[in-house]
């Protein structure tokens, strides 16, 4: 288990994260924030890249700093940007990876071919990184941070450059990997995690705003979620959240603490509402 325990992080004067609580077992959990909510401090504080200024990070009841390569070795982890040679196959990459892993020769390569299976590159294995798309180059990343068979798995922004056919591909290898060890994902783009996350991690002003499960976050909004084709008819104070095109109708998406069923339909509230709603005031 991974647990956090009152966990604080400052830069002089200025706090980005106070009084973090949290515990991580088997499964997919998802950091859910917008850009600049703390979210890549506290993956870094997992990764052991910076200290928190208060509180511990256990794994197993022990300190992660204090346990330093021997934590890290069961640590698989994708930063937002990771590194490479641009010259390099993936193949070539993966195997040399495997050697700073301290993986025996024998054993690099066969995970590298399998990695490279999984995350659908074996066409493109002994192609110069140089020549792949963005997306390719982050399945590489995504492959590297699987090759010691990580007991932790924390991905930054994972599906950056990543095509809708390839996010679906990587949400259903998450959750094939998510049943044996912890799966940390940290990302802005709801559909990437409401369909896989056993639990969803949202952080506001610094403290954990939210740690469920996506139905019930949802469940906060539950009854207040509408859908109208004539926004300007609802006259009730109300917090418009999305808009979508039904034929030649634009269809709007509203939150309102007050009844509004007269004048729309009443609808299920899922997680981009709740977050839409949540960070109403850091837009």
């Amino acid at each position: 288990m991974l647990s956090l325990s009152n966990i604080t992080k400052k830069y002089g004067s200025f706090r980005v994260l106070e009084g973090v609580d949290l515990e991580f077992t088997r499964g997919v959990y998802a950091l859910l924030a917008p850009n600049g909510a703390g979210k890549t401090t506290l993956i870094k504080m997992l990764t052991t890249l910076i200290h928190p200024s208060g509180g511990q990070i256990l794994w197993n009841g022990d300190d992660i700093v204090h346990l330093g390569a021997s934590y890290r070795s069961i640590l698989g982890y994708l930063p937002q940007d990771f590194g490479y040679y641009k010259n390099q196959s993936p193949r070539k990459f993966l195997e040399y990876l495997g050697a700073v892993k301290a993986l025996d020769r024998r054993t690099a390569i066969i995970r590298t071919d399998r990695l490279l299976d999984l995350v659908g590159l074996s066409e493109v294995a002994d192609k110069k990184m140089r020549k792949l798309s963005g997306g390719m180059i982050q399945r590489v990343g995504i492959a590297q941070a699987l090759l010691n068979e990580p007991k932790v798995l924390i991905l930054d922004e994972p599906t950056a450059g990543l095509d809708p056919q390839q996010r679906v591909h990587f949400r259903n290898l998450i959750a094939r990997l998510s049943q044996d060890r912890i799966v940390i994902c940290s990302t802005h783009i709801v559909s990437d995690v409401e369909t896989i996350a056993n639990h969803v991690v949202m952080i506001k002003d610094g403290a954990i705003w939210a740690n469920d499960p996506p139905a019930q976050i949802c469940r906060r909004l539950e009854g207040k979620v509408y859908e109208t084709s004539d926004i300007q008819a609802v006259y009730e104070p109300h917090l418009l959240l999305t808009q979508r095109q039904d034929g030649t109708t634009t269809v709007s998406r509203f939150f309102s603490e007050a009844d509004c069923s007269l004048l729309a339909t009443r609808v299920e509230p899922n997680l981009e509402d709740v977050f839409l709603w949540a960070y109403r005031d850091q837009a």
